[in-house]
């Protein structure tokens, strides 16, 4: 027997742990207790006798009992405590022969048990040996005893491997993989394996064995069917059986069809879970009659542990499938085109590797068409990694985007999501950015609720992080009634990008936000240009780092061509009873209507204008502000807005007694090509707009 270890100045106050036991004596069993850090091997008198030594002849150290240990049995018993030592194994036992004092051989057996210390590491062994002549009375004898020990020992290391690697399995078809995988089944000597599950009254094939060992017509099978993997499933009781003539008698049905396979036993075995039968195995053999009892227990272990492990991936897939539906309900189903604008929406979930509920998560885009060529861009994250995310997340999207169709301004927009999320009685905040872009002038307003800021990618490649003053997450600047969401304002050329996304594409554990904008940024500018491949090639570096957040991204990249452009913009201040005001505002609707090329439609134009402006001072307290502007590009259309301070919405009425007033908003809707209502901060802007012929040269 090998050293251990070297000597220690100092051993352990309990050591040695087996002193002289007169129960053992009297049962012809010597115990040790062997320091594997001091080298030293303790043993009691009745040891002393087995090994044939005096207390003299032994001076307490390992390799001293190579005296009566010949060299190949140390070799042999020393690999058996290793190999336990380093698989972690708590015990070990062994047959050995050792020569007594007059060269007669003696057949001893030992078991040690192993004594790790917090990290792992062992630190000493304590057993027994006792002489095993008896149980062993000649070498034949003790040969088969050592061929069955080791076959038992492989075929129980075979269902430990077994069950440590389906402990990772995710699915179904991990679960089969495993079985069918070098570690697996071929280990325990099977030629081919079979495996069904239970579905509605039914036996669902999911694994057979080798190429062409499929049997026609048993790919579905009714429980109640003569077939063994039916009867298992029935009985709750394995099924062995031990010859070929057994198998032709007990399944006439089955057996003609597996012939050419050579079978010579099987192994049926019901795949339980809670109480209820999930499936049914089997272990089809070519070279083996019969089974022992070990055999059949450590088959049936196997069995109960494959159970298990099928019965976790198949409400782990439940629960993907779910996660995966209700993350899809949730966000948009299409996102709209928008013209002048090419977008690309990606979402990405959690990495598969972590628990149950974490493929789905809080994390949305939007996109909202708004009037006058306008287009809001959503971005958000609702705290959490559940159900309950997905669920607050749906609700939040779907308030937000309500607030930004009906034209409040987007600190607005921000400010009562916020409210919403407070009063919705739930413990989840959510981080978010809104941006809102007129695709026609390319001025983008963004709005930041505790999220990261957005990235811009120049027409030429190059990408810039854009810093937003920002206010509190939505839900807790209500919660602190600080409700303030400060309004930046960037502009968007023709081929710029505008980058939007939650930090799972830019956290990583350990490294510092910054670090990952500014690897983002690189990542965008290395990219390709078209928005929906560098959208895909994003998502791809997402995948390959395999993080625990989910992601969401939004690109949108203003268009250089086919962009609606401002080509004319003029704006009056009207004050209520200032006449010469409004007198010089429909001077310039007039004038403008000319110089645009719309003389064709100056009286509509002209009519509509002089109503809005009318409205807006006769109903509501304060100034109204004019905007004129020309919209170019396939479709050249003229529009007008009249702003002012009320928040109250136009409607239609009837005409009064009089028959003037009344008709204004029923003029607007029969002359204009288009017209609604938008809310500017506290008031709002009444608009409508005119299409006009192209012009070939100049406004």
């Amino acid at each position: 027997m090998a050293d251990r270890g070297a000597s220690a100045p100092s051993l352990p106050d309990d050591w040695p742990a087996h002193p002289d036991h007169p129960i053992l004596a009297l049962n012809r069993m010597g115990t040790f207790d062997w320091d594997l850090d001091a080298g030293l091997f303790h043993m009691d008198a009745q040891a002393y006798e087995v090994f044939d030594l005096t207390p003299e002849e032994y001076d307490g150290r390992p390799e001293t009992l190579a005296a009566r240990v010949p060299a190949a049995e140390s070799s042999r018993l020393d690999e058996v405590v290793s190999r336990a030592i380093k698989d972690g194994s708590e015990n070990y036992g062994a047959y050995f022969r050792i020569r007594r004092r007059d060269g007669t051989p003696r057949w001893t057996h030992t078991q040690g048990y192993i004594r790790r210390d917090e990290t792992g590491r062992p630190r000493r062994v304590v057993g027994i040996v006792r002489d095993a002549t008896q149980e062993l009375e000649d070498s034949e004898a003790r040969d088969l005893r050592d061929a069955q020990g080791q076959a038992l020992r492989r075929q129980t290391g075979v269902v430990q491997a077994v069950t440590a690697a389906l402990a990772h399995a995710s699915s179904v078809q991990e679960v089969i993989d495993v079985l069918k995988g070098t570690r697996g089944i071929p280990n325990l000597g099977a030629a081919s394996l079979v495996m069904g599950l239970v579905e509605a009254g039914r036996i669902r094939l999911v694994a057979e064995g080798p190429a062409g060992s499929f049997v026609p017509g048993t790919r579905i099978t009714r429980i109640e069917e003569p077939y063994p993997m039916g009867e298992v499933v029935r009985t709750l009781s394995p099924r062995f059986i031990e010859s070929p003539q057994e198998f032709a008698e007990g399944y006439p049905v089955l057996w003609p069809h597996i012939t050419g396979l050579r079978i010579t036993s099987a192994a049926y075995l019901p795949l339980i879970a809670q109480a209820r039968p999930i499936g049914a195995m089997g272990l089809l053999y070519n070279d083996r009659l019969g089974f022992s009892t070990e055999e059949r227990a450590v088959l049936v272990a196997l069995g109960s542990s494959i159970a298990q492990s099928l019965q976790r991936a198949m409400l782990f897939e439940q629960e993907k499938d779910l996660a995966q539906g209700l993350q899809q309900a949730m966000l948009p189903r299409t996102i709209p085109s928008v013209r002048g604008a090419d977008v690309a929406v990606r979402y990405r979930s959690a990495s598969a590797g972590g628990p149950l509920g974490r493929d789905i998560g809080g994390d949305w885009y939007d996109l909202i068409p708004l009037p006058g060529g306008r287009v809001g861009a959503v971005i958000g994250d609702v705290q959490g990694h559940d159900t309950h995310a997905a669920a607050v997340m749906g609700q939040l999207r779907i308030v937000l985007r309500a607030y930004a169709a009906e034209g409040h301004a987007p600190a607005t927009v921000m400010a009562r999501a916020s409210v919403f999320l407070d009063e919705l009685d739930t413990d989840r905040f959510a981080t978010c950015l809104y941006a809102e872009a007129d695709l026609a002038t390319g001025v983008v307003q963004v709005v930041r609720a505790g999220h990261i800021d957005p990235l811009v990618r120049a027409a030429d490649g190059g990408c810039r992080r854009v810093p937003v003053e920002g206010g509190l997450p939505l839900g807790l600047s209500a919660e602190f009634q600080s409700l303030e969401y400060p309004v930046s304002t960037l502009e968007l050329d023709p081929g710029e990008m505008l980058l939007l996304c939650t930090d799972g594409l830019v956290e990583q554990p350990g490294a510092d936000l910054g670090d990952g904008m500014r690897a983002l940024a690189e990542q965008v500018t290395e990219g390709p240009e078209d928005v929906r491949a560098l959208a895909d090639r994003l998502i791809e570096i997402a995948e390959e780092r395999a993080g625990d957040d989910d992601v969401a991204l939004l690109l949108l990249r203003r268009r250089g061509s086919d962009t609606a452009r401002a080509v004319g913009r003029l704006q009056q201040h009207v004050a209520s009873g200032d006449p010469e005001a409004l007198a010089l505002a429909r001077r310039m609707v007039r004038a403008a209507v000319r110089a645009w090329g719309a003389g064709d439609r100056a009286d509509e134009i002209e009519l509509v204008a002089d109503e809005l402006i009318t409205n807006a001072l006769m109903h509501t307290e304060g100034c109204a502000i004019v905007t004129l502007r020309v919209l170019g590009g396939s479709d050249r259309r003229l529009r007008v807005e009249v702003e002012d301070p009320s928040s109250a919405l136009p409607r239609r009425r009837e005409a009064g007694a009089d028959g003037v007033s009344g008709r204004g908003l029923l003029l607007v809707d029969r002359l204009a090509d288009g017209w609604g209502v938008e809310a500017r901060g506290s008031g709002k802007a009444v608009w409508c707009e005119f299409r006009m012929p192209e012009r070939t040269g100049g406004t």
